[in-house]
């Protein structure tokens, strides 16, 4: 499986992060200063705005996710519940979906805004593993957008299921 060098992001231990008065991002639980990254805050802006445009009248959970692909592009999406609850979709499925009718396929980052920062579900983080298996992601409370937990596919999804 070749896994290529993510240009944009470098994943980081420390979990959770706050934006200080100059753009850097310091960590809560140790003591650094995280580097600036590029697209960080629109990547984060637009998962926010997408979560806006949730479709969750039965569990009132809305989800947003915005994909950062590998040539800068941002692409979102939001879930859309439906009564029969197997046929909801997911945000960050959306956003793959999305991303591959666009002709897609090479992937940066992921943030994905939701109430208290929840990480992606089982399916989500499999269907990410097929095109991004140590895809960095971005917890974004939207509750409190300034806590963002810094995270990746590789911890959430060890060891995802893969023909390749």
């Amino acid at each position: 499986m070749l896994i290529r060098e993510n240009p944009f992001i470098r994943v980081h231990p420390w979990p959770i992060f706050y934006a200080d008065t100059i753009g850097r991002f310091v960590s809560l639980t140790k003591s650094i200063i995280m580097p600036a990254i590029p697209q960080r805050d629109q990547l984060i802006a637009a998962a926010l705005a997408a979560q806006q445009q949730a479709y969750a009248p039965y569990s009132k959970f809305q989800v947003g996710a915005a994909l950062l692909t590998i040539g800068g592009r941002i692409i979102t999406a939001a879930n859309v519940e439906n009564a029969s609850y197997g046929l909801t979709i997911c945000a960050e499925r959306a956003a793959i979906c999305t991303a591959n009718a666009a002709g897609e396929r090479e992937f940066a980052a992921i943030a994905i805004a939701t109430v208290g920062g929840a990480a992606p579900c089982g399916a989500c983080r499999q269907v990410l593993a097929e095109f991004a298996p140590a895809l960095p992601i971005l917890l974004v409370d939207s509750s409190n957008p300034l806590l963002v937990q810094e995270t990746n596919l590789g911890d959430l999804l060890p060891m995802h299921f893969s023909l390749k």
